[in-house]
C-alpha cells in the first residue's frame, strides 16, 4: 500500500515556475514508477510526466516538454515536478500517481495509487 500527499501548488503569474512534491509512504517507494496527471474544470485527467522506478528514464506530454521536469530521490521517498514558464492555460488540479510492474505511463488506468491533488492556478 502506497499513500501519497501532494504538496507545493499555489497561485503564480505567467512566465513563473514552480515546483510540486509528491511524497509517499511506505518502504517499497523504489519500486513504483510515477506519474503526474492534470485536470482542468470540464476536461479529462491527463498524463504530463512520468519516471521510471530507478529514475533513469523520463516521460513528457509534448504540451510540457521543455518545460516541465520530473525527478525523484528514492531516499525521501520524493518525487517532483519542475515547472517552468508556466501560462494559465497550465491552470488545473495536478495528481501525483504511482504503479509498479509494467504498464503506460500515459494511461491513468496503469495506475495503482493517486494522491488527493494540489491545485495550479496561473495568472495572466
Amino acid at each position: 500500500q502506497v499513500q501519497l500527499v501532494e504538496s507545493g501548488g499555489g497561485l503564480v503569474q505567467a512566465g513563473g515556475s514552480l515546483r510540486l512534491s509528491c511524497a509517499a509512504s511506505g518502504r517499497t517507494f523504489s519500486s513504483y514508477s510515477m506519474g503526474w496527471f492534470r485536470q482542468a474544470p470540464g476536461k479529462e485527467r491527463e498524463f504530463v510526466a512520468g519516471i521510471h522506478w530507478s529514475g533513469g528514464s523520463t516521460y513528457y506530454a509534448d504540451s510540457v516538454k521543455g518545460r516541465f521536469t520530473v525527478s525523484r530521490d528514492n531516499a525521501k521517498n520524493t518525487v517532483y515536478l519542475q515547472m517552468n514558464s508556466l501560462n494559465p492555460g497550465y491552470k488545473a488540479v495536478y495528481y501525483c500517481s504511482a504503479y509498479f510492474g509494467s504498464g503506460s505511463y500515459c494511461s491513468t488506468s496503469s495506475y495503482d495509487y493517486w494522491g488527493q491533488g494540489t491545485q495550479v492556478t496561473v495568472s495572466s
